[in-house]
């Protein structure tokens, strides 16, 4: 039986890819990145547990994506990163953007970057656990049960 590979380690197979020094990506890179995995994690929890209409699952998920919510829990988080992690968030949020969300202060909108920073040198570091455990930590810190 063939064991099973993560997501990152199936895509860099299937495409060839080498490994990278994490440290050379720009923040913005990695929140680009860690938006997405991000998304797919809460997409994926809120479908596995609602059969409910495309609408209906768009409006929980939005709740749980937008830029004030992911600058909540960046916030509460900070207490359970490593060191590692925190340089990571620090320069996820210094990062010099030059769009913002519509509908977030410039506060917020860094503060979210930089925790999409980290989730997406989590994933690209291929630590899902721990970018689990962080995403979990934050739902519970917030008590936003999905």
């Amino acid at each position: 039986m063939e064991e099973s590979l993560s997501l990152l380690a199936q895509i860099k197979k299937e495409f060839s890819l080498g490994e990278v020094d994490l440290r050379t990506y720009s923040p913005l890179t990695l929140a680009f990145v860690g938006d997405c995995i991000y998304d797919l994690i809460i997409r994926t929890v809120v479908v596995e547990r609602h059969n409910a209409s495309p609408n209906r699952l768009h409006k929980e998920k939005s709740h749980l994506v937008k830029a004030q919510t992911q600058a909540e829990m960046g916030t509460v988080l900070q207490q359970y990163l490593t060191e590692e992690e925190l340089a990571v968030y620090r320069r996820g949020r210094n990062a010099k953007s030059y769009t913002t969300a519509k509908n977030a202060s410039v506060g917020d909108y860094r503060k979210a970057t930089a925790l999409e920073a980290l989730y997406g040198y989590l994933y690209l570091d291929d630590r899902m656990e721990r970018l689990m455990e962080l995403v979990k930590i934050s739902l519970r810190e917030l008590d936003l049960a999905l």
